[in-house]
């Protein structure tokens, strides 16, 4: 009797980012240098595109393909910008995950640094215009605090909104 499939490929889970890239073959290479991922299979079209890629970052699958527009498939850059954010999370050392991600060419749209809600946390954009949001989770915070911090940062963020009105 055949053993019974399982119902998830080796090493996914229920929800895979799968992203659509123009020039998917140094996506790649940069993935690998900016967040350390193996790649585990890269599927190319008789004229050289990348038709599959999956790559392993941490403990989850990352998938992506060149752009193919006639088949629906378009990239950021295609589309003028990506309003989709890919979460990445590390056990303790987003710094350096940060740096390395900026060493390889990603564009910082939001500093590194800690935030209310409790986690060490910033923002870039990669080469090919998808979003990135690099976290560590470093404080466990309460919802009644969370909420305090929130509507502090909130209303600090008014008072510099308001003042920046002034001045014009």
């Amino acid at each position: 009797m055949p053993a019974k499939r399982k119902s998830l490929p080796k090493g996914t889970h229920t929800l895979t980012a799968h992203l659509i890239i123009r020039d998917a073959e140094k996506a790649v290479d940069f993935y690998q240098r900016a967040f350390g991922a193996k790649v585990n299979s890269v599927h190319k079209t008789p004229d050289g595109k990348v038709m599959h890629a999956d790559l392993s970052i941490g403990d989850s699958h990352l998938m992506f393909a060149d752009e193919f527009p006639a088949m629906g498939g378009k990239s950021p850059e295609a589309l003028g910008g990506s309003p989709v954010y890919m979460n990445l999370y590390v056990p303790d050392d987003v710094d350096s995950l940060f740096q390395r991600a900026v060493d390889a060419g990603a564009k910082v749209t939001m500093p590194l640094s800690n935030q209310f809600w409790g986690d060490r946390y910033g923002q870039v954009v990669d080469p090919f215009g998808h979003h990135w949001a690099l976290g560590a989770h470093v404080e466990d915070v309460a919802p009644e605090e969370m909420e305090r911090r929130a509507n502090a940062m909130f209303a600090e963020m008014g008072k510099k909104a308001a003042a920046a009105g002034s001045t014009q």
